[in-house]
Protein backbone atom coordinates (compact mmCIF):
# COMPACT_ATOMS: atom_id res chain seq x y z
CA UNK A 1 0.00 0.00 0.00
CA UNK A 2 0.99 3.31 -0.75
CA UNK A 3 1.61 6.01 1.60
CA UNK A 4 0.93 9.52 0.72
CA UNK A 5 2.15 12.80 1.95
CA UNK A 6 -0.88 15.26 2.78
CA UNK A 7 1.48 18.12 4.55
CA UNK A 8 4.97 18.50 5.55
CA UNK A 9 5.67 20.74 8.47
CA UNK A 10 9.49 22.29 9.51
CA UNK A 11 10.44 21.25 12.81
CA UNK A 12 14.44 22.55 12.73
CA UNK A 13 16.37 23.41 9.76
CA UNK A 14 20.02 23.99 9.21
CA UNK A 15 22.91 23.48 6.48
CA UNK A 16 22.94 19.57 7.29
CA UNK A 17 19.55 18.87 8.11
CA UNK A 18 15.75 19.52 7.62
CA UNK A 19 13.80 17.22 10.57
CA UNK A 20 9.72 17.45 9.33
CA UNK A 21 6.56 16.45 11.09
CA UNK A 22 4.58 14.55 7.58
CA UNK A 23 0.93 14.00 7.51
CA UNK A 24 0.75 11.08 5.74
CA UNK A 25 -2.36 9.28 4.68
CA UNK A 26 -1.72 5.31 5.17
CA UNK A 27 -4.64 4.24 3.66
CA UNK A 28 -8.37 2.96 4.00
CA UNK A 29 -9.15 6.31 5.87
CA UNK A 30 -6.27 6.22 8.64
CA UNK A 31 -3.44 8.95 8.51
CA UNK A 32 -0.34 9.41 10.95
CA UNK A 33 1.72 12.08 11.84
CA UNK A 34 5.32 10.75 10.74
CA UNK A 35 8.90 12.62 11.20
CA UNK A 36 10.93 12.23 8.56
CA UNK A 37 14.70 13.69 8.22
CA UNK A 38 15.81 15.95 4.91
CA UNK A 39 19.52 15.70 3.85
CA UNK A 40 21.71 16.90 1.03
CA UNK A 41 22.81 13.68 -0.34
CA UNK A 42 26.39 12.14 0.11
CA UNK A 43 29.55 10.62 -1.86
CA UNK A 44 31.68 8.13 -1.45
CA UNK A 45 34.17 5.88 -2.44
CA UNK A 46 35.49 2.00 -2.65
CA UNK A 47 39.35 1.97 -4.14
CA UNK A 48 40.05 -1.59 -4.31
CA UNK A 49 43.94 -2.34 -4.96
CA UNK A 50 45.57 -5.29 -6.77
CA UNK A 51 45.98 -6.63 -3.59
CA UNK A 52 42.03 -7.07 -3.03
CA UNK A 53 42.42 -4.50 -0.23
CA UNK A 54 39.59 -2.21 0.46
CA UNK A 55 40.48 1.65 1.40
CA UNK A 56 39.55 2.27 4.98
CA UNK A 57 38.85 4.84 7.57
CA UNK A 58 39.08 3.55 11.39
CA UNK A 59 37.20 6.34 13.02
CA UNK A 60 34.98 6.96 16.63
CA UNK A 61 31.50 7.86 16.43
CA UNK A 62 30.36 9.61 19.41
CA UNK A 63 26.67 9.58 18.58
CA UNK A 64 26.52 5.30 19.15
CA UNK A 65 30.09 5.91 21.18
CA UNK A 66 31.54 3.29 18.79
CA UNK A 67 34.53 2.09 16.92
CA UNK A 68 34.72 0.82 13.25
CA UNK A 69 35.90 0.89 9.44
CA UNK A 70 33.96 2.88 6.61
CA UNK A 71 34.68 3.97 3.67
CA UNK A 72 35.46 7.49 2.82
CA UNK A 73 32.26 9.44 2.52
CA UNK A 74 30.30 12.82 2.36
CA UNK A 75 28.21 15.83 1.75
CA UNK A 76 27.37 16.90 -1.99
CA UNK A 77 28.18 20.39 -2.16
CA UNK A 78 26.39 22.74 -4.39
CA UNK A 79 27.47 22.38 -7.96
CA UNK A 80 29.37 19.35 -7.78
CA UNK A 81 28.70 15.69 -9.20
CA UNK A 82 28.70 12.62 -7.28
CA UNK A 83 31.70 11.62 -8.51
CA UNK A 84 33.62 15.02 -7.75
CA UNK A 85 32.47 15.08 -4.48
CA UNK A 86 33.36 11.22 -3.73
CA UNK A 87 36.63 12.02 -5.15
CA UNK A 88 37.18 14.96 -2.70
CA UNK A 89 36.03 13.54 -0.04
CA UNK A 90 38.65 10.44 -0.27
CA UNK A 91 41.55 12.80 -0.58
CA UNK A 92 40.35 14.83 2.14
CA UNK A 93 39.60 11.82 4.56
CA UNK A 94 42.63 9.58 3.56
CA UNK A 95 45.12 11.05 1.72
CA UNK A 96 44.54 9.23 -1.21
CA UNK A 97 43.44 10.20 -4.34
CA UNK A 98 41.21 7.21 -5.99
CA UNK A 99 41.47 6.06 -9.67
CA UNK A 100 38.99 6.80 -12.37
CA UNK A 101 35.31 6.32 -10.52
CA UNK A 102 32.34 4.48 -12.19
CA UNK A 103 28.95 4.45 -10.31
CA UNK A 104 28.63 1.24 -8.00
CA UNK A 105 25.70 2.03 -6.01
CA UNK A 106 23.56 3.94 -4.88
CA UNK A 107 22.10 3.55 -0.89
CA UNK A 108 19.63 4.99 0.90
CA UNK A 109 20.51 3.73 4.58
CA UNK A 110 17.17 4.87 6.62
CA UNK A 111 14.19 5.16 4.31
CA UNK A 112 11.81 4.88 6.92
CA UNK A 113 12.96 8.27 8.70
CA UNK A 114 15.28 9.62 5.91
CA UNK A 115 15.57 10.98 2.21
CA UNK A 116 19.59 10.35 2.92
CA UNK A 117 21.05 9.21 -0.31
CA UNK A 118 24.76 7.81 -0.89
CA UNK A 119 26.31 7.54 -4.23
CA UNK A 120 28.71 5.42 -3.85
CA UNK A 121 31.45 4.85 -6.29
CA UNK A 122 34.17 1.92 -7.12
CA UNK A 123 37.76 2.99 -7.37
CA UNK A 124 40.77 0.29 -8.80
CA UNK A 125 43.59 1.71 -6.51
CA UNK A 126 44.42 5.48 -5.70
CA UNK A 127 47.55 6.98 -5.06
CA UNK A 128 48.67 8.13 -2.15
CA UNK A 129 49.55 12.23 -2.36
CA UNK A 130 49.51 13.15 1.28
CA UNK A 131 48.14 13.15 4.79
CA UNK A 132 44.79 13.43 5.23
CA UNK A 133 43.24 17.16 5.70
CA UNK A 134 40.37 16.23 7.74
CA UNK A 135 42.90 14.46 10.28
CA UNK A 136 39.65 14.77 12.80
CA UNK A 137 37.65 12.12 10.82
CA UNK A 138 39.81 9.11 11.59
CA UNK A 139 42.64 7.64 14.05
CA UNK A 140 43.76 5.28 10.35
CA UNK A 141 43.46 4.84 7.30
CA UNK A 142 44.47 1.39 5.98
CA UNK A 143 43.92 -0.91 3.05
CA UNK A 144 41.86 -3.80 4.79
CA UNK A 145 41.60 -7.36 3.18
CA UNK A 146 38.37 -7.53 1.50
CA UNK A 147 38.42 -11.12 2.59
CA UNK A 148 38.14 -9.86 6.04
CA UNK A 149 34.66 -8.29 5.73
CA UNK A 150 32.99 -11.01 7.20
CA UNK A 151 34.96 -11.11 10.11
CA UNK A 152 34.81 -7.54 10.61
CA UNK A 153 31.13 -7.53 10.38
CA UNK A 154 30.84 -10.36 13.02
CA UNK A 155 33.33 -8.67 15.60
CA UNK A 156 31.01 -5.31 15.13
CA UNK A 157 33.80 -3.63 13.60
CA UNK A 158 32.37 -2.61 10.47
CA UNK A 159 28.50 -1.20 10.89
CA UNK A 160 27.96 2.07 8.77
CA UNK A 161 25.07 1.10 6.75
CA UNK A 162 26.36 2.73 3.96
CA UNK A 163 29.87 1.25 3.95
CA UNK A 164 28.45 -2.15 4.83
CA UNK A 165 26.37 -2.49 1.50
CA UNK A 166 28.79 -0.79 -0.28
CA UNK A 167 31.82 -3.63 1.10
CA UNK A 168 29.37 -6.05 0.93
CA UNK A 169 28.32 -5.55 -2.25
CA UNK A 170 31.64 -5.11 -3.81
CA UNK A 171 32.81 -8.51 -1.78
CA UNK A 172 29.90 -10.29 -3.69
CA UNK A 173 30.72 -9.23 -7.33
CA UNK A 174 34.68 -9.10 -6.66
CA UNK A 175 36.34 -12.29 -8.76
CA UNK A 176 37.57 -14.52 -5.62
CA UNK A 177 41.24 -14.54 -4.72
CA UNK A 178 42.72 -17.61 -5.81
CA UNK A 179 43.85 -20.14 -3.39
CA UNK A 180 46.71 -20.14 -0.49
CA UNK A 181 49.14 -22.51 -1.72
CA UNK A 182 50.45 -25.16 1.27
CA UNK A 183 53.10 -26.33 1.92
CA UNK A 184 56.56 -24.16 1.85
CA UNK A 185 58.07 -25.99 -1.13
CA UNK A 186 56.65 -26.75 -4.92
CA UNK A 187 54.39 -29.38 -5.29
CA UNK A 188 55.89 -33.40 -5.04
CA UNK A 189 56.21 -34.90 -7.70
CA UNK A 190 54.23 -38.00 -8.29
Amino acid sequence: MRWTVQSEEKLYTDPWLDIRTAHVDIGKGRALDHRLIRTPPGAGVVAVDDARRVLMIWRHRFITDAWGWEIPIGRIEDGETPAEAAAREAEAETGWRPGPLRLLLTVTPTPGISDSRHHIFRADGAEFIGEPTEDWESSRVEWVPLDDVHRLIAAGHLMSGTSLAAVLYTHSTEPAAPPRARGDGPPANG
